[in-house]
């Protein structure tokens, strides 16, 4: 794994981390594959496909639609879905993953014939070495760590970011947090790591409060088992 880059997160940063890559590399992997395929899956996996698909569709929708020389980094890239579609434009991604066994899987998918290029890597997505970016887009890779880390995270990336940086969180809200309670008695093949939802406002307004940041557009995509509320902080 590569070295991490010094931010304002918290300790348990990398215990976090570390269960990640422990469930996505040996607990989940078939299911994640089988789940952002186009292979059949249970009614509340396929709630969460139908969301995740929606989600980085928005995300996309926010960055240009030509992206040719546009450098991007692919924040916790999974199998690829993103990367791809933003290659597809002209971009150079770079695409990182805590999990190499979900980046093995992405090279594998990765389809011929892209305008521009994607650099898969397993690793940290807050190493140094990756250096800067026109954007960053982290899909649903911040939404098991507490508000404190993503703080941290979000003022790091955005530091090494020249337009915008896209990511999402889990809302909380009444609703979800009777879902997440309901999600414990499902079978555990349809459980994912504990998510820690944030409060959007108070997240917003310490985004807002960084040096040179702004937070500009916000989208929640909700249905079914799949609650994600999409941000955009923008270089000012």
């Amino acid at each position: 794994m590569t070295a991490t880059l010094e931010t304002n997160t918290t300790p348990t940063w990398d215990q976090y981390r570390g269960r990640l890559e422990e469930y996505f590399d040996r607990t989940a992997l078939d299911a994640w594959a089988q789940l952002t395929s186009d292979a059949p899956v249970s009614k509340i996996r396929a709630t969460v496909r139908a969301g995740r698909d929606e989600m980085r569709n928005v995300l996309l929708s926010w960055m240009p639609e030509d992206l040719t020389g546009a450098r991007i980094l692919d924040a916790g890239c999974g199998t690829g879905a993103l990367a791809v579609e933003a290659a597809r434009r002209g971009a150079d991604v770079v695409a990182i993953d805590v999990s190499a066994s979900l980046v093995n899987i992405a090279q594998e998918r990765t389809p011929a014939g892209l305008k521009g290029s994607i650099d898969w890597r397993a690793g940290d997505m807050m190493s140094p070495d990756l250096g800067e970016f026109d954007h960053v887009v982290a899909m649903d890779s911040l939404i098991h760590y507490p508000t404190e880390d993503i703080v941290g995270v979000l003022q790091s990336l955005g530091a090494r970011t020249r337009k915008s940086v896209i990511f999402t969180v889990t809302p909380r809200t009444p609703a979800l947090m009777l879902m997440l309670g309901m999600g414990k008695l499902f079978p555990r093949a349809d459980r994912a790591p504990a998510i820690a939802p944030a409060k959007i406002d108070a997240l917003a307004r310490r985004l807002a409060a960084l040096p040179g940041q702004s937070v500009g557009r916000s989208r929640r995509v909700q249905g079914g088992f799949y609650t994600s509320q999409a941000l955009e902080m923008v270089r000012c």
